[in-house]
């Protein structure tokens, strides 16, 4: 990765200078921020009880507090890009993770319902400018042939805070107080702050455009309604009419905006940026894998919790060996990538990770326990290749200029994704339990679940065989073109 001079100005801004530092650091300082957002929004599943029990409320009442962050964070999501190019993303990533951090606290001594909901509420909104805008750093920062292995160290610590967030906090709450959940954030915030101050390089454009006030009520309307509706999609918490409703009102307020956005010269959001042939293949492509991947969590637990007999902790740690494998293979993506382009990668992987996940539905509790962790190792590999590939070729052709809203474009469309494949689970799941007529959650009504999962990332191939052979090839290094360009 280049190094940036401290007296180098970006995008024509001068920048506070920043210590030298190694090619790995800044990654790892942004992907720790990122693995304190994943971790804060999955730990508190399995504490909801105990926490309900010391609050005095039921644990449906406090299902809100999950609600609440995924709705803020929905919400603000789409300012993000704007917020980074008007105040520097470094002021921005700062401020969130203050923000982030004093909310995590002020969870921690939260003595009732609504202090929690109110502090739930703004610990969403500043998660929601962790990841575009930290990303952004680097996409800004790290030439295009240097930035797939950059993306891969950035995820790293990103990917451990889905999966060890359940065992955390069912940890937590079975060995401690449930406050700590939210106490545990506060060491990694400051240390964080200290370390993003001394060495990550500020960011903006020189041109500051005005804020689209209209788009942004619209768009965030249309993550709140479509975010917050699928994921309620067949659960039962809300009646239907209340769900159908509110993905009606999403997608009027999307279409709003789209229109919108075609009359307007520096809309929030820029949909032109899905002319990029590359662009749309990471994003709508690559949502059909990541709808598995909003899915798995939910129907793992599931599986292992209610159809295996596992104990919440127990099923956290059998989960764990996905991460693992993730984990092994981002040392390995660079150089996979680079050797076989992003197009054959992310087709044969596609195949791969579609077989991989398809062998989840012939999990048995009489299957060997090593049996079970191999496939979840391995599976994490493929499926983290794919991702690291689908993030790389999203900003394979697109200007430093327009990076900020491509970022935020990108988040949008990864939460949207993961959303609507929770949703589509539990409908899944749903007409499951219609076809074994039970209502008793069992390892042969979640079995079909993953099968058809699986075969829906395949449909993502559709954008896959369509994009050219040297696609991405700047980035990406491969070819001789690619290799050129990268020198």
């Amino acid at each position: 990765m280049s190094e940036i001079a401290d007296d180098d100005p970006i995008e024509g801004e001068a920048i506070a200078p920043v210590k030298a530092r190694p090619d790995w650091l800044v990654p790892v300082i942004i992907g720790s921020a990122l693995f304190m957002q994943t971790l804060s929004a999955t730990v508190i599943s399995n504490a909801l009880p105990t926490m309900a029990h010391a609050l005095e409320v039921s644990p449906l009442a406090l299902n809100l507090a999950i609600t609440a962050y995924l709705l803020a964070a929905a919400v603000f999501l789409p300012i993000s890009g704007w917020l980074a190019d008007r105040y520097g993303a470094r002021i921005v990533f700062t401020s969130a993770i203050v923000v982030f951090t004093l909310a995590s606290a002020a969870c921690g001594f939260a003595q009732s319902l609504e202090q929690l909901l109110i502090a739930r509420v703004v610990q969403g909104a500043a998660s929601a400018m962790l990841m575009p805008v930290g990303r952004l750093v680097l996409l800004r920062t790290v030439p295009k042939a240097e930035l797939v292995g950059a993306l891969a160290i950035l995820t790293m610590p990103g990917l451990l805070g889905p999966m060890l967030g359940p065992p955390i906090g069912g940890a937590i709450v079975t060995f401690g107080d449930w406050r700590w959940i939210f106490f545990l954030n506060i060491p990694i915030g400051i240390l964080g702050v200290i370390l993003v101050s001394l060495y990550v390089p500020d960011v903006r454009e020189e041109t500051r455009a005005p804020l689209d006030w209209t788009g942004f009520a619209l768009t965030a309307l249309a993550c709140a309604g479509l975010v917050f509706g699928f994921e309620n999609l067949g659960r039962g918490a809300l009646p239907w009419p209340v769900v159908t409703l509110m993905l009606l009102g999403g997608g009027a307020c999307l279409w709003l905006f789209l229109q919108h956005a075609k009359r307007t010269a520096n809309p929030i959001l820029d949909p032109t940026i899905f002319h990029h042939q590359t662009f749309t293949a990471s994003i709508v492509g690559g949502a059909f894998l990541r709808f598995a991947m909003g899915a798995t969590p939910f129907l793992l637990a599931l599986l292992l919790q209610l159809g295996f007999g596992m104990t919440a902790f127990e099923a956290g740690l059998t989960t764990f060996a996905a991460a693992a494998g993730a984990l092994a293979m981002k040392t390995t993506a660079p150089p996979l990538i680079r050797k076989f382009g992003f197009k054959r990668i992310l087709i044969w992987n596609g195949v791969i990770s579609a077989a991989l996940m398809f062998l989840y539905a012939f999990f048995t509790p009489q299957m060997p326990h090593v049996l079970l962790l191999a496939i979840l190792l391995v599976g994490g590999f493929f499926r983290s290749l794919q991702f690291t590939s689908l993030n790389g070729l999203a900003y394979a052709d697109i200007a430093q200029e327009r990076m900020s809203r491509a970022s935020t474009l990108s988040s949008m469309g990864q939460q949207l994704a993961q959303s609507i494949g929770v949703g589509l689970a539990a409908v899944l799941l749903h007409v499951s339990l219609e076809a074994h007529h039970t209502t008793e959650i069992t390892v042969g009504v979640v079995s079909p679940v993953f099968a058809v999962m699986a075969a829906i990332t395949l449909i993502g191939l559709f954008w896959y065989v369509r994009l050219p052979d040297d696609a991405g090839a700047e980035m990406s290094g491969a070819g001789p073109q690619g290799a050129a360009r990268a020198r």
